[in-house]
């Protein structure tokens, strides 16, 4: 399977051994941010939306985004990225960065085609987020190293473009709040990912192109992107 993850990894402080992770679950968040929502003319949600990717969408930096031949609507949406280190039901949110081991930068690659056609349907979004390679994720930092996940800017560009730019202080749901909120519907486990949400801009990409993902304080993500006939 190409490129796909088989742990996240978290350095140790000062030499120190890395601490290692089997990715788990991906709970994603939808609509997280109010400009993005209303660019793809949804409502602002009432509580955190949350949907699901498989751990083999994932991707690491430097890897290549495949387009599907399913779609021909594939668009980008850069994200900060939660790994959960201590398992936890029904977390406080006073409590919930505490079950944070590590940030890094990734993105929720999206068939829009598919999914705006599962949405006219009442259908999941399933198949429109779940593709192999729908997930890169960048390096880890550990959590110590983000004094406030809710006060950094983040970016992405295409080609040397700037598509999107945002900061995470425009979540509606900050990140405490959504891993508490997800905590009551899933035991998090470590390994566990947390996708927060995308700014506004996002767009198509098309094999060729060069995607650079960044949020202020992590390691920068890079992906190719191609098609299946590559």
């Amino acid at each position: 399977m190409q490129g796909m993850m088989e742990e996240c990894r978290i350095p140790g402080a000062e030499g120190g051994q890395d601490v290692v992770f089997r990715p788990g679950k991906l709970i994603c968040i939808g609509r997280n941010y109010a400009k993005h929502a209303a660019e793809l003319g949804n409502a602002v949600p009432t509580s955190p939306m949350i949907f699901l990717k498989p751990a083999s969408a994932l991707v690491a930096n430097g890897g290549d985004v495949v387009i599907p031949e399913a779609s021909s609507d594939v668009h980008h949406e850069v994200e900060l990225v939660c790994l959960i280190g201590k398992a936890g039901a029904n977390i406080n949110r006073s409590d919930a960065l505490n079950h944070v081991a590590g940030f890094a930068v990734g993105l929720d690659m999206t068939a829009r085609d598919i999914q705006l056609k599962a949405k006219e349907k009442g259908h999941p979004w399933s198949v429109a987020k779940g593709f192999d390679t729908f997930a890169p994720l960048g390096d880890f930092v550990p959590s110590s190293s983000i004094t406030d996940p809710q006060d950094l800017t983040i970016r992405l560009m295409i080609n040397d473009q700037v598509r999107q730019e945002g900061h995470t202080g425009d979540m509606i749901f900050p990140v405490d709040e959504l891993i508490a909120f997800a905590s009551t519907i899933f035991t998090l486990l470590p390994g566990d990912l947390l996708y927060t949400g995308t700014p506004e801009g996002v767009s198509a990409v098309a094999p060729g192109d060069r995607m650079v993902a960044e949020v202020e304080g992590l390691p920068v993500l890079e992906m190719n992107v191609r098609s299946t006939a590559h």
